[in-house]
């Protein structure tokens, strides 16, 4: 049996060169190596410390924000707060916000040209002889039906008492027999 294959070697920790911690251990004296024992022991011992010492320090912080009343929530709140106001002190949000003002405000412009020129056109319209002939029309239309009103009523006014003209002007339905209910 060939015993340096029975013979532990330390493990090399990530980032440390294999090579070197070969040629090191085989280097060493039985007595520098308990030292490095000894030095890690202690180590590790500190490491435990330290953690124990942190989680009595996140516990002490938990019973002093429970007293003040701080819960998760409102430290979320909190933070958001906070980061929202770090995004809004940026060049970056300051240059976009100032750029979507001026686009808000050119678009808010056209859309009031638009709507001008809509009612522009509308006008137009009412006032074309296009629509004054069908409007004489309409009024000769319910003169002749309706007959009492003078001329001059509104457009609506109009219409309606032309529909309200045709329909009593229509023959009225056959009474239904008993039979066909």
């Amino acid at each position: 049996m060939n015993r340096s294959l029975l013979k532990t070697e330390p493990v090399p920790e990530e980032g440390e060169d294999v090579a070197a911690t070969i040629s090191a251990t085989e280097t060493l004296s039985e007595e520098e190596r308990e030292e490095l024992r000894r030095e890690l022991a202690k180590v590790e011992e500190e490491i435990q410390t330290l953690s124990q010492v942190l989680a009595a320090k996140e516990k002490h912080l938990a019973e002093i924000k429970r007293k003040l009343g701080i819960n998760s929530l409102q430290e979320l709140k909190q933070n958001i707060a906070k980061g929202w106001q770090d995004v809004t002190a940026t060049s970056a949000y300051k240059k976009t916000s100032e750029t979507l003002s001026q686009a808000g405000q050119k678009a808010s412009a056209a859309f009031s040209s638009v709507g001008s020129v809509i009612t522009k056109k509308l006008e137009d319209v009412k006032n074309s002889p296009t629509f004054k002939s069908f409007e004489e029309k309409v009024e000769n239309l319910k003169s002749k039906v309706g007959g009492t009103k003078p001329a001059g009523g509104d457009f609506g006014e109009v219409l309606n008492s032309a529909a309200n003209a045709s329909a009593t002007t229509t023959e009225p339905l056959p009474e239904q027999t008993q039979e066909s209910l």
